[in-house]
């Protein structure tokens, strides 16, 4: 039996990479059902100030597409208590990148109130979306 019913976690998933899919199968081996928000073109541009190499509706079937996946919904702003309040899940799932993050902080407290765990994963140095990016334009070696 596995120690959550309902897992939650967000990203662009911009250049899918193994990051991502770790992200993914960590979480789903802590949960029976894993729902994962998919960032909308927008949002990116708003939090990020730029696009996505990959619209919006290819990066949700790729998402929707993996295993390790239940669920996908588009996230349409970073308030992750609007997000549990829309699908009442028990866990929030994120890398560690964002752990000490004012953000988080904030949230952490909030979902804390309603009995949400926060669990982090080790951020996958080696493989990003930022540096796939770089390297693509030449920046990287």
């Amino acid at each position: 039996m596995k120690k959550y019913k309902t897992g939650y976690t967000t990203g662009v998933f911009d250049l899918f990479h193994i990051g991502h899919l770790n992200i993914l199968k960590r979480a789903k081996e802590q949960c029976e059902r894993l729902i994962v928000g998919v960032s909308t073109d927008e949002l990116t541009l708003q939090y990020k100030n730029k696009y996505p190499a990959i619209p919006y509706d290819e990066r949700f079937e790729i998402v929707r597409s993996i295993i390790y996946v239940d669920d996908v919904v588009p996230q349409t702003n970073m308030d992750k208590f609007e997000a549990w309040n829309n699908h009442k899940f028990d866990v929030i799932f994120h890398g560690d990148d964002w752990k000490n993050s004012d953000m988080y902080k904030e949230i952490a407290q909030k979902l804390e109130k309603v009995g949400v765990d926060l669990v982090f994963f080790p951020y996958t140095k080696s493989t990003s979306s930022t540096l796939i990016n770089n390297y693509i334009a030449g920046g990287a070696k």
